[in-house]
């Protein structure tokens, strides 16, 4: 990790970066059950799941997009911030051993209201061992302009 200096005239529509991997372990779905006081048998009960189509423990959405998040932040820049998460699916299930990691593609620009920044949304998709997209959204970053536009 460290820090760059990225301003909006530098972020390039259809740029893109993939992370490096991390697999989902046992000790992941109890954690954060733990933190968020979900302990939904979906995702705790390994002997109900048996009996539930997917036949096996499936991690929580909320895991899975705070991990895959995680994976893309890498450089520290104090030109942006982060104002958000749109358009956020959980495409498919992800289970204990499966290996996520992220595909950011930079999917649009814009002005935004004050004239110092701009809008960049990141495209954000979750991908695990087999190629198969697990879960989507895009984030949306406030970005400073190099110049001010009037």
């Amino acid at each position: 990790m460290h820090f760059e200096s990225i301003f909006f005239e530098d972020y390039i529509v259809e740029d893109k970066r993939t992370t490096l991997g991390r697999t989902i372990t046992e000790t992941d779905f109890v954690v954060h059950a733990g933190h968020t006081g979900d302990f939904f048998p979906h995702h705790m009960d390994a002997e109900w799941c048996k009996t539930q189509p997917f036949g096996q423990r499936i991690a929580h959405g909320t895991m899975i997009f705070a991990i895959g998040i995680g994976l893309t932040a890498s450089v520290i820049n104090p030109e942006a911030f982060s104002k958000g998460y749109d358009r956020l699916r959980f495409v498919k299930p992800v289970f204990i051993g499966d290996t996520i990691h992220a595909e950011v593609t930079i999917s649009e620009k814009s002005d935004a209201k004050k004239p110092e920044f701009g809008t960049v949304v990141e495209h954000v998709e979750i991908i695990n061992q087999r190629g198969e997209v697990v879960l989507v959204a895009d984030h949306i970053l406030l970005a400073k302009r190099k110049e001010t536009t009037t």
